[in-house]
């Protein structure tokens, strides 16, 4: 099993050049504005002034840059693309350009286009990355379990998530103690419960000399869900488990009391890994949602460096084109990785992130 595949995308190479071509069209208008050649129209003279504006080292200005990027962050919000996340990206694209001499063949258009596509490839492969096999490897050597706690808002899919990674980690062998430490809602526990049974259904104890591959650690509701985290990561070292799955109460960003017992649990328990569930939603709600969250986990946190979320599970990610944006957001915005995508409802679809597909896709007119 190992590594997940990756979201799949249709190639989209034939719509690229139809659109570079309509490219090339734009930018001899642009450029015949801009271009404010003295020489008379009609004359051989205007002729080739109009060949150079196009042909050749051309400087790039803000004026010569203004057309197209106004469109390409037209193009993001769209895509939903956060509105000030598409300003600032196409600033940088604007900032990296300015005074560059371009190529013999190359066009504005072309240009600037192959920069955001850089820059936005560079967003989606952040400074860490997050390898939960090799980890959960490391941490057994050092004999103790490899902890993750899951967070996130109500009704993202957090549960169901937690259960299809614990599918993915029983299939690389390893075995998983999920914590059910959101003591909060109704049916939390029973719903875990119910995943438990399926996933040993899938990898029955008679398989893996009666060791049971994954099993259920609840003590209830109302309790200090803290507590329980410690309860059952002291139990995780006792029975051997591999990897300890912490599912937590789903809560808003404003909600204290709540908050505050989140911070308690990650500074008390100390997870490897503190991971976000969010849905790929439209816009800037996505972003607000998780920028909040991570602020709310700052200020509730007694410790001098907070512990923040380390990466983000981008659920209902199955229909790909009007969510891609949102994938842009909450990376850039945290600078944090997106770990998993949840595209569908069975414990097999989960997938990883193709930066360069997310990318290709986004920028499809």
């Amino acid at each position: 099993a190992g590594d997940l595949k990756t979201v799949d995308y249709e190639s989209c190479e034939e719509e690229e050049e139809e659109e570079e071509e309509e490219e090339e069209e734009e930018d001899e208008a642009v450029i015949q504005k801009i271009s404010n050649t003295s020489v008379k129209k009609g004359g051989i003279g205007g002729m080739f002034g109009m060949l150079r504006g196009l042909v050749g080292s051309k400087n790039l200005s803000p004026q010569v840059m203004a057309p197209v990027l106004d469109k390409m962050k037209d193009h993001l919000i769209a895509k939903n693309v956060a509105a000030e996340i598409a300003l600032r990206l196409c600033e940088s694209v604007e900032k990296k350009l300015e005074g560059k001499v371009m190529g013999t063949f190359s066009t504005v258009t072309s240009t600037v286009k192959q920069a955001l596509q850089d820059s936005l490839v560079q967003i989606l492969q952040p400074k860490r990355r997050v390898d939960i096999l090799r980890d959960v490897l490391e941490a057994q050597k050092h004999k103790r379990p490899f902890i993750i706690t899951f967070c996130g808002v109500n009704g993202v899919g957090k549960s169901t998530n937690l259960a299809k990674i614990s599918f993915w980690l029983m299939e690389n062998g390893f075995r998983v103690l999920i914590a059910a430490c959101d003591t909060f809602r109704a049916g939390a526990v029973e719903q875990l419960r119910t995943h438990t049974r399926r996933l040993n259904a899938l990898h029955p104890p008679e398989e893996h000399h009666g060791q049971s591959m994954v099993q259920l650690f609840e003590k209830g509701y109302g309790k200090d869900a803290a507590g329980i985290a410690m309860e059952a990561i002291a139990f995780s070292r006792n029975q051997s488990f591999d990897v300890v799955l912490v599912d937590t109460a789903g809560r808003m960003q404003d909600n204290t009391p709540l908050m505050t017992a989140l911070a308690k649990l990650i500074a008390i328990n100390m997870p490897d890994l503190v991971l976000f569930v969010g849905e790929a939603l439209v816009g800037n709600e996505a972003v607000d949602q998780l920028v909040k969250f991570n602020q709310a986990l700052a200020d509730h946190s007694m410790a001098e460096k907070p512990r923040l979320i380390d990466g983000i599970v981008l659920t209902k990610f199955d229909t790909i084109d009007d969510k891609v944006g949102a994938a842009i957001s909450m990376t850039y915005i945290t600078g944090q990785p997106i770990v998993f995508v949840g595209t569908g409802q069975t414990y097999n679809d989960l997938r990883s992130l193709n930066a360069k597909a997310v990318v290709s896709a986004l920028m499809k007119a």
